[in-house]
C-alpha cells in the first residue's frame, strides 16, 4: 500500500460515546495498514477499554489526535468525505464505498490531505457537521436495517481503500493548484455569509437553508486554492462597492478574518 496514501488519509470519529468503539476502530485501521486517527470530543479517551478493544493497535492510539470540533479535525484537509446512513432533507452528494475510495486515492496520491468522517453511534453526523464534507459515502445495507457498528463501518472503508491501493488501479493526477483546505473553506463561508448580509441579499433571521445550499454547492465544486482566492477577492470587492454606496460602514470584510 502506497506510503503516500497512508500519510495523507485520516479517519475522523465525531463524538464517540463508547470507548470500546474507538479501540475497535483503531484495530480495524491497523489491519488494513492505516494509522492516522483523529477524535472529535470523545466521551472517554484514553481508557482501559479503548486499549483492550484495540487488541494491539497501540501505535494507532498513541498517534491519535484529539480536537474539540470537526472543522479543527479537517482544517488541513482538501478532501473531506462523510460516512453516513441517514436520509437528509437536503441531500448531499452520495457515492458508494468504491466510488468514494477512488476519489480518496486520487487525492491522497496527489498529496492532498484527506479525511473520512464518521458520526457518533446514536445519531451519526448532524447536518451542520455534514457541511464540513464535500460528499457522503453510503455503505449499502439490508433494507430496513442499516444499523452498522461504528468500527465495522470504519473497517469497510479501510478495506476498500487497501483493496484499491493494492490493485494499483488509481493514478495520481497532479492538480493545477492545491485543494482549498477545510480551514480556508470555513473562512470562505463566513465571508460569504457576511457579504450576503452586507449587500442585502441574506437575512440571517430568515435563513431558509440558503447557507447550507451554498455550502453544498461549493463543497461539490471541490475548490482549489486559486479558486478560493478568486472568490474571496470577489466578495471583498462586493463589500467595498456596498461600502462606497453607503450601505455598510466600518471594516467587517470577511468578519475581520484573513486567509
Amino acid at each position: 500500500m502506497s506510503a503516500r496514501i497512508l500519510e495523507n488519509t485520516h479517519i475522523v470519529l465525531v463524538a464517540t460515546t463508547h470507548p470500546g468503539n474507538i479501540g475497535a476502530a483503531a484495530r480495524a485501521m491497523k489491519t488494513m495498514g492505516m494509522h492516522s486517527l483523529r477524535l472529535v470530543r470523545p466521551k472517554i479517551f484514553p481508557g482501559a477499554e479503548v486499549t483492550a478493544r484495540a487488541a494491539g493497535a497501540d501505535d494507532v492510539l498513541a498517534r491519535t489526535r484529539v480536537v474539540d470540533s470537526l472543522p479543527a479535525a479537517v482544517a488541513d484537509c482538501g478532501l473531506v468525505l462523510a460516512s453516513s446512513a441517514r436520509t437528509r432533507g437536503l441531500a448531499w452528494p452520495e457515492m458508494t464505498p468504491a466510488q468514494g475510495v477512488t476519489h480518496i486515492m486520487a487525492a491522497a496520491l496527489a498529496g492532498t490531505q484527506v479525511a473520512v468522517v464518521f458520526g457518533n453511534e446514536r445519531s451519526g453526523l448532524s447536518n451542520e457537521e455534514l457541511e464540513s464534507c464535500q460528499g457522503a459515502i453510503r455503505i449499502p445495507t439490508a433494507d430496513g436495517y442499516s444499523s452498522l457498528n461504528l468500527a465495522a463501518a470504519v473497517q469497510v472503508i479501510c478495506y476498500e481503500l487497501r483493496k484499491q491501493a493494492c490493485a494499483g488501479t488509481v493514478d495520481a493526477v497532479e492538480p493545477e493548484a492545491p485543494a482549498a483546505t477545510g480551514a480556508q473553506l470555513e473562512l470562505l463561508y463566513r465571508h460569504l455569509e457576511q457579504c450576503l448580509v452586507d449587500i442585502g441579499f441574506y437575512d440571517p433571521a430568515k435563513p431558509m437553508l440558503l447557507m447550507r445550499r451554498l455550502k453544498r454547492l461549493f463543497n461539490r465544486a471541490q475548490l482549489d486554492a486559486n479558486e478560493y482566492n478568486i472568490l474571496r477577492g470577489i466578495l471583498a470587492a462586493a463589500q467595498q462597492t456596498a461600502r462606497d454606496a453607503g450601505r455598510i460602514t466600518g471594516s467587517n470584510e470577511g468578519r475581520g478574518e484573513s486567509s
